[in-house]
This record gives C-alpha cells, structure tokens and sequence, in this order.
C-alpha cells in the first residue's frame, strides 16, 4: 500500500504541474480527491490491515490527502487572483470623473397634508381609515339621506359603473360604512377620519377636478353638541394654518348633516381687508360641517334619540393651495418635478 501511496503522489504532481487554468485544476482535484478517487481506495483496504499498519497507513493516506489540498487550493488562489485582476483591468474607473447624484426624494404636496391632518386628528383620539374608491349607491347616496331622485345629486354629478356602482363622490362613504358597523355591534361611540380619492364631473376652472381628495371625519357618542363641532374645527384651522387665525361659521346645507355650517378663516394675505385670494371678502372658505341628520343615524341603523354625533368634510387640494400658495388645482397631477421639489423639505 506504502507503494500504492508514494506512485499516487508522483502522478499527482506530475498532472499538477500541467494544469493551466480552474477547468484543468477541477479535473485533477476529483481523480484524486473525489468520491472515486484511489487515494479513497485505500481507505477501504485498511480494513484487512492489523493495527500497527493501519496507524501508519492511515498516517500516510492523511499526509498525502493534506499535500494534495493544500497544492490544490494554491493554485485555486493563484486563478482566482488572476481573474480578478484581469476584471479590474478590464473595469477600471476614471476617480476624476463627477459621481451620480442621488436627489432626496419628497412627499407629495397632498400627502403633506393628509399625514399633518392624520396627525392632528389622530392626538385627538380619532381612528384613521381608507375605503374604496368604487361603492354603491346604497352607501355613496342613501344611507346619507340622498335618496334616489334627491335634487342635492345635482351638486354631486356621479360616474356610475352601472345602475347600483358608482365611483364615490366624496368619502362620506365611509361614514355610512362605520355607522351601520357601530350599529351592527351595538357600539355607543366612534370617532374617526377616512381619506382617499372622489370622483365628480367638476372641472369649470384652474380650482376645480373631475378627481381630487377629500378627508371626512365623524364623532359618533352621547351628548354631542355643536359646542365640541366649533372646538374641533377651530382647533385644526389653527393647527394648519395659524395659532391665531380667526374662524367663522356660516349656515349652509348639506343632506347628511342638520344644521349645516361652512367654515372660513380670515384671509391670511390681506388679514380681513379683501383681496384677489378672498375675492375681496376677506375669508377663505375652507371645510363644510354639521350635526349628523337624524334620518342619516335611522339609515344606518342607529337611534337618533340615544346618539348624537357631528361630521365635516375637508377638500384636501383646497387645504394645499391656501397653505402652499398653488393657483392652479391642475399643478398636483402633472408631475412635474420642479413643482414637487419645492416641497421636499416641508415639514423636516
């Protein structure tokens, strides 16, 4: 066997000495390491062997094992090596040349005011949720006391799907949507704002879409009073705008709220004198609110004499422009990225 050994390490060095390149060097690594390699055969023979040749047989099999890895794994080294080198060369980079610029990226102008407004109504303790853009008329319409040939529809042109789907006009929706939920769960209490996209035929001038976003919000409990509808509202045109902006309520009409307000504040360019913003009245409107109807509670399966609850409504482009200056409602949907960079550190 000592014979055997001593021949397969001169084959090996003579077949190491010829080996070029990481194919040839794999080739010589499994004829005599691999699964069927001599070396291996060895092995199996030292079972016929007494204990004193096995010792130095094994001794042997292990040197020889170890003198092959370790010229193996030289020359492996020495190819690698050799191959990257040739990369490098073939890859070399011009260090005097301007790197890549990498700009920030920023918040879209809408999504500024969605996260402030979230933040807002979330330190008072409302829940925040999105819906579907695709709702029926039962819940876009009747469940709001907008029932099937209401006249106040007009105000809302609406792209229907088909006879019973529309693309929702406001996110309202999600109003009636949690209110039948309070109900179904015998629930007493619900605070909570829903954002996303709404869809009207409305596109007269630079200030009006056919889509835009809108935020509603709801409180739903016992004992609800227009005294905590002026405080809420009040409390976010002070947070969005200014700590001592002035606010006014006016009556107006809404189907799914009774009274019905909108909400001004007093123009921040010409601070009540009249100007081209306030189209010299000298108050911005910026958000429609009320008290919840009762015949909306009665839809949505409620008790109008066991519950109270207010709503209100914000047009999230209409908050953008007055807060950002932006004239032309069309400026939020065309990015462009001059526009948007502009906002790239608001808020930081």
């Amino acid at each position: 066997m000592e014979s055997k050994i001593e021949r397969l390490i001169k084959d090996f060095h003579q077949a190491i000495v010829k080996v070029e390149n990481s194919a040839q060097l794999d080739e010589v690594r499994i004829t005599y390491l691999g699964k069927n390699a001599e070396l291996n055969q060895v092995v199996k023979e030292m079972r016929n062997l007494d204990e004193n040749q096995k010792r130095t047989i094994g001794q042997l099999v292990n040197e020889t094992r170890s003198l092959m890895t370790e010229k193996i794994n030289e020359l492996a080294t020495k190819f690698n090596q050799e191959k990257l080198n040739a990369q490098l060369a073939r890859e070399k980079l011009n260090v005097t040349l301007p790197g890549k610029n990498h700009p920030f990226g920023s918040w879209h102008p809408l999504n500024l005011v969605i996260n402030e407004i979230a933040t807002i109504f979330e330190g008072l303790g409302f829940q925040m949720v999105n819906g579907s853009e695709v709702d029926t008329d039962l819940f876009n319409f009747q469940k709001l006391n907008l029932p099937e040939g209401h006249p106040a529809r007009e105000m809302q042109d609406t792209f229907y799907l088909d006879e019973q789907t529309v693309l929702r006009t406001h996110s309202t929706n999600m109003t009636a949507h949690l209110l039948t939920q309070l109900s179904e769960q015998g629930g007493d209490y619900l605070a909570a704002i829903s954002y996303g996209n709404v869809y009207r035929r409305d596109d007269d001038d630079a200030t009006h879409s056919h889509q835009f976003m809108q935020i509603d919000g709801f409180v739903v409990g016992k004992d609800i009073s227009f005294a905590n509808l002026k405080w809420i509202l009040t409390y976010l045109c002070q947070r969005l705008f200014n700590v001592d902006v002035k606010v006014r309520f006016r009556p107006s009409y809404f189907p799914f709220t009774q009274p019905s307000v909108e909400a001004d504040i007093a123009c921040f360019k010409c601070h009540g004198q009249g100007c081209e913003l306030c189209k010299q009245s000298g108050w911005i409107e910026v958000l429609g609110a009320g008290l919840i109807h009762d015949e909306v509670f009665q839809a949505n399966g409620l008790d109008p004499q066991g519950l109270s609850g207010l709503a209100f409504g914000i047009g999230v482009e209409r908050i953008a422009m007055l807060k950002f200056g932006i004239t032309n409602i069309r400026d939020f949907y065309e990015n462009n990225l001059q526009f948007l960079n502009q906002f790239k550190f608001y808020g930081n």
